[in-house]
């Protein structure tokens, strides 16, 4: 490759690419769909659900645009669409936080966004006996993605935080492997009910393999549960925080760093 071909790549991938709103509902109360389509969907990988999304929000008035992650939770190549969901964090006034949530509820058709990806998706590790999923409604979508990677006989659990009874979904799954349901209504409180839902659950025999995203001291808890106590192989643990409560995306990436150092 010459160098005007190497300057040329990364000047593409350093260059957004731009979708448009095609629709946005709501999944359930405290969940939001948003379809996006354009013509550069077209050069995504096939079986991309799971993968990882850089949007950009732009700030109105200064022109600065906010990085976010997301997971792209469905797509579809005729025609040329991807499914991005929002976890509608709300106050006790019902106003919505962040930055990205607001923007789902404000999204109208042909409204623009720019973004980088697709990034590689985590899934989990496939060899094993059973699994067990963890997620709190941030990581639905990534969840989704991994109970449809798993085989037809596959056995197992996976624990689903979410705000409300009327939050639950339909998910395609295995038939062996069970969902459990966790209510609570404050994400990201020091009771992590998804911790302690875990930690109860009877342990099922054979290798175990696990995948689990969540909030991030959550995610702490259940990873020195896991990795430590119940002593849970690097190879066949995966675990991530997808957002620390009281904390800004740029202060959370933050706290990862500080706890990877650890």
């Amino acid at each position: 490759m010459s160098i005007d071909d190497k300057q040329n790549s990364i000047k593409k991938r350093r260059t957004p690419n731009k979708l448009a709103v095609k629709s946005a509902v709501n999944l359930t109360p405290n969940m939001r769909r948003v379809t996006l389509h354009g013509d550069c969907l077209a050069t995504f990988p096939p079986n991309s659900e799971g993968a990882i999304l850089k949007l950009l929000f732009e700030q109105p008035g200064d022109g600065r645009s906010i990085k976010r992650t997301y997971t792209l939770a469905k797509q579809r190549s005729e025609p040329n669409e991807i499914d991005v969901d929002f976890m509608l964090h709300t106050g006790t006034d019902c106003s919505s936080h962040g930055i990205a949530a607001p923007w789902s509820l404000d999204a109208q058709p042909n409204d623009e966004i720019s973004f980088f990806g697709p990034g590689p998706a985590k899934f989990i590790n496939l060899d094993a006996e059973c699994f067990l999923l963890a997620a709190d409604m941030t990581a639905i979508p990534a969840l989704t993605a991994n109970l449809k990677l798993l085989p037809a006989n596959a056995r197992g659990k996976a624990f689903i935080e979410i705000l409300s009874e009327a939050d639950k979904q339909d998910l395609q799954k295995p038939e062996n492997v069970d969902i459990a349901w966790v209510i609570n209504e404050a994400p990201g409180s020091d009771k992590s009910p998804l911790f302690h839902a875990i930690h109860e659950a009877e342990w099922q025999t054979g290798k175990l393999a696990v995948w689990a995203a969540c909030e991030f001291i959550t995610m702490k808890k259940i990873r020195q549960f896991l990795k430590v106590e119940r002593g849970i192989e690097k190879s066949h643990l995966y675990i991530a925080s997808y957002w620390k409560k009281g904390a800004t995306g740029e202060e959370h990436k933050i706290a990862e760093q500080a706890d990877a150092s650890e």
